[in-house]
């Protein structure tokens, strides 16, 4: 058994060019479908790995995961994405040494996430350290600890740029889900979801989410035939991390007015008319004419997992299932990426499959994301190219390493159960 990554990333928000892909797998072959208990041995064996890299291997100081010689503390790229694997290595288990582990790891990012980021959002930002940290916390019984990380998530929830400001980023917050309200409202979610609702009260929430429609109506205002439109450093992104797809996927968790859901559909009207014709993907961006981005971070990957979002609050609409389905048959039809990562690899790409066959219940996803799977697992140290210090810098990362692959691997032990880590609930 081996696992690796290709060591060679692009910036947050910025499109990776060397989007190579391997040929076209069958999920019939030998050894692509691997028994689940496989993939539950694998994936705690890789989540060691990952521990003793990110945190045992840096002594008590648990120095893994740093941007020169500042902790990490975020969910995308650092430490906090290793406390996030072992929650979900403790959901797949129940071994509760994961608890404490996950615990130890929130408590020495809240000692540098103040210092070392201005973001509020889940994943990259005090939000995420805050809402892990709660729900945490309540997993261990320490209810002391669940209601000071609470607290001060709720501080917060309180802050008036929320809310107010400006369209774009820069002067004010912006709406995306790396970096913006969309992704605080994400963590709100993460928290009620495992604490129940209104710990984060909707008189809290509800004027974000006014805010996050406001400004995409602002940043709408010149094309009437898309309601909703958010910038990002200049750029109309159109996927998950950065751009519409993200926010959508966000929105749709809220009750809308009629008003408001009817802008929300249309905008993914907009988005769908707005495909590749030949191909059926998604651009990166508005206008964007370079057709080679299918992942989570930009194109049919994430965009298949936001449609099936869609598809469940508006059950009415086939459009949006039958358009889930389509992007996901892009993301199959467009094979392997060499990359591991949620954000931009094989791993985030089988979400796509695990969100359809929860949508639709067809068995065809599930063994498609055992495929996908499958390849991290017999071929993962191919992906592997050693040398690369930006690259090793992530290696173990969440979202750019190896623990998206450990999370993926837990979530094929109950496919059922499966979300995308930071995107799904």
């Amino acid at each position: 058994m081996s696992f690796g990554v290709e060591l060679t990333s692009s910036p947050e928000g910025h499109e990776d060019a060397n989007n190579e892909r391997l040929d076209l797998i069958d999920p019939t072959a030998p050894n692509w479908s691997l028994p689940s208990e496989t993939f539950l041995r694998a994936a705690v064996t890789l989540k060691d790995q990952v521990v003793h890299a990110t945190w045992e291997g840096g002594g008590d100081s648990g120095s893994g995961l740093r941007t020169g010689m500042v902790l990490d503390p975020t969910v995308y790229t650092g430490l906090l994405g290793t406390a996030f694997t072992c929650l979900r290595s403790y959901e797949a288990t129940g071994n509760r040494q994961d608890l404490v582990l996950s615990a130890e790891i929130v408590d020495k990012c809240v000692t540098v996430e103040r210092a070392s980021t201005r973001h509020v959002t889940f994943l990259c930002g005090r939000g995420g350290v805050y809402a892990i940290g709660a729900v945490v916390a309540n997993l261990i019984g320490d209810h002391q600890r669940r209601d000071l990380y609470l607290n001060l998530f709720l501080e917060v929830a309180q802050e008036k740029a929320l809310s107010v400001g400006p369209e774009e980023g820069g002067f004010g917050m912006s709406y995306d889900l790396l970096h913006g309200r969309a992704g605080f409202l994400w963590a709100a979610l993460f928290i009620n979801k495992y604490l129940g609702q209104e710990k984060v009260p909707s008189d809290l929430l509800m004027p974000v989410v006014d805010a996050v429609l406001a400004g995409g109506r602002a940043g709408a205002s010149d094309n009437p035939s898309c309601p909703l439109m958010y910038r990002w450093h200049g750029t109309r992104y159109l996927g998950a991390a950065n751009g519409l797809a993200g926010i959508l996927q966000v929105l749709l968790h809220f009750p809308l007015s009629k008003e408001d859901a009817e802008d929300v559909k249309a905008t993914l009207r907009y988005m769908m008319a707005n495909r590749f014709p030949h191909s059926g993907n998604y651009p990166s961006s508005e206008g964007n004419p370079r057709d080679k981005f299918v992942h989570w971070s930009h194109g049919a990957a994430g965009m298949a997992i936001t449609l099936c979002k869609a598809s469940q609050v508006f059950p009415g609409d086939r459009e949006f299932r039958d358009a889930a389905i389509e992007a996901g048959e892009v993301v199959w039809k467009n094979g392997l990426l060499k990359k591991v990562g949620l954000a931009d690899g094989v791993a985030g790409n089988a979400y796509a499959f695990l969100s359809l066959y929860r949508l639709s219940g067809e068995t065809i996803y599930e063994g498609r994301a055992k495929a996908f799977a499958s390849f991290l697992y017999h071929n993962g140290r191919e992906l592997v190219t050693v040398g690369d210090a930006h690259g090793a810098e992530h290696a173990y990362s969440l979202f750019q390493g190896l623990a998206g692959t450990a999370c993926l691997l837990f979530d094929l032990h109950m496919p059922e159960n499966a979300r995308f880590p930071g995107y799904e609930l």
